[in-house]
């Protein structure tokens, strides 16, 4: 069982990495249509530029080791982020085509976060 969930803590966090790490260069540089997805939601541009950057931040705090306040406030970032951005999506009546990238990114969140080793969970027991 625990080396069924190191797998798919790795196989979820190696994709939610790639597609956090991607999407936040794009983001940050303002390339890769993401200036029409910002306003087409009523966003202002300069919002790409801070979530490009947390979400790079983000994918080397939960990469690294230790640290694990701060992988919880990635984890809680990057969930607020996609589900925000999907709520976004639906909100201004676009497809659910449109959201589902953000949904599927919310998911693996949800997963890595869900399945991660006990070496990366804040221990709340003080035995």
């Amino acid at each position: 069982m625990e080396k069924r969930n190191k797998i798919i803590y790795w196989i979820t966090t190696v994709f939610l990495s790639i597609g956090m790490t991607a999407g936040g260069i794009q983001q940050m540089l303002q390339i890769g249509g993401y200036n029409e997805i910002v306003s087409s939601l009523g966003y202002p541009l300069y919002v790409l530029s801070i979530l490009g950057v947390w979400k790079l931040l983000g994918v080397v705090t939960i990469l690294i080791p230790r640290f694990l306040l701060l992988k919880e406030w990635a984890y809680a970032g990057f969930f607020f982020a996609m589900s925000g951005a999907f709520i976004s999506h639906l909100a201004v009546g676009q497809p659910f085509t449109e959201a589902l990238p953000s949904l599927i990114l919310l998911s693996v969140t949800v997963l890595s976060w869900y399945f991660r080793p006990a070496d990366r969970k804040i221990n709340f027991n003080n035995n």
